[in-house]
């Protein structure tokens, strides 16, 4: 199945490891019964605990980078940060196989950018940034939970229609930064704060951004539940963590400007 985030489509969420059975003689068998049960560490195989505390890692770090930007307030360094946190995810998302330093150290830069970004919505929108973390979170937990419990699967059909969306996306938004760019649209969001039947379109568009990015997190979720049963080597575990750690900076962003849009 495609997905958004090519961070997952190394063979090793798609195909599966698992080791050719062996004859083995009835001493061995019963010294392999009486080993102990081997955890990710030990079968060095990738499980979905070892994913989460590596993600927990990298957001911890993506979470003293955005104090750190937030307290420097420089837009300079802010503006810098975005340009080499776009550079490493580059880097992560086409490097044959996980890096932890340069996924730290991207989740570390990106910090940077989403601390520095938000100071200055903050500065402008008084309680915004309080506002969108939360918006944030519970988009991430509703999707979390909805997938545990089997409500929602990817499936074919959703992700074409999803890469369609994102693509259409992608386009629209680059037209509008062309836009602001030679002085063609004198809004603050561009083409996004154009009204249509009294709703900015910004609004309409950051709805359709919480749902791709409700998705996103879906495939993300469903391809670490992949590596998992293909039991992939540990280290892929920073694939994991380095996938979601994009959807959720992305979707957090979308929610951000969503609401300023709302304050104009």
């Amino acid at each position: 199945m495609a997905t958004n985030n090519p961070a997952f489509k190394n063979p090793a969420f798609t195909r599966s490891n698992a080791m050719a059975v062996q004859t083995a003689s009835a001493s061995e068998l019963q010294d392999m019964y009486n080993r102990p049960t081997a955890g990710s560490v030990t079968a060095d195989r990738m499980t979905v605990e070892d994913t989460i505390t590596k993600s927990a890692i990298a957001f911890g770090v993506l979470l003293v980078g955005a104090v750190l930007g937030w307290a420097a307030g420089m837009p300079l360094l802010t503006i810098g940060a975005a340009i080499v946190g776009f550079v490493l995810a580059l880097v992560n998302t086409f490097k044959k196989e996980p890096s932890a330093p340069l996924i730290l150290a991207y989740a570390g830069v990106q910090g940077i950018f989403v601390g520095g970004i938000s100071g200055m919505f903050d500065a402008r929108y008084s309680g915004i940034v309080a506002q969108a973390v939360i918006a944030t979170l519970v988009v991430v937990g509703v999707t979390l939970a909805l997938f545990a419990s089997g409500k929602i699967r990817a499936s074919k059909k959703a992700t074409k229609i999803f890469l369609i969306a994102m693509v259409g996306y992608l386009v629209f938004s680059l037209v509008n930064v062309g836009m602001q760019m030679f002085g063609l649209t004198d809004n603050a969001f561009g083409l996004r704060g154009a009204d249509i039947a009294g709703i900015p379109l910004g609004l309409i568009l950051g709805v359709l951004c919480v749902i791709m990015g409700a998705y996103s997190l879906v495939l993300d979720f469903d391809f670490i539940q992949r590596g998992v049963q293909n039991r992939a080597p540990r280290k892929y575990g920073w694939s994991g963590a380095f996938g979601i750690m994009v959807t959720v900076i992305w979707l957090y962003m979308e929610i951000l400007r969503m609401l300023a849009i709302t304050r104009e």
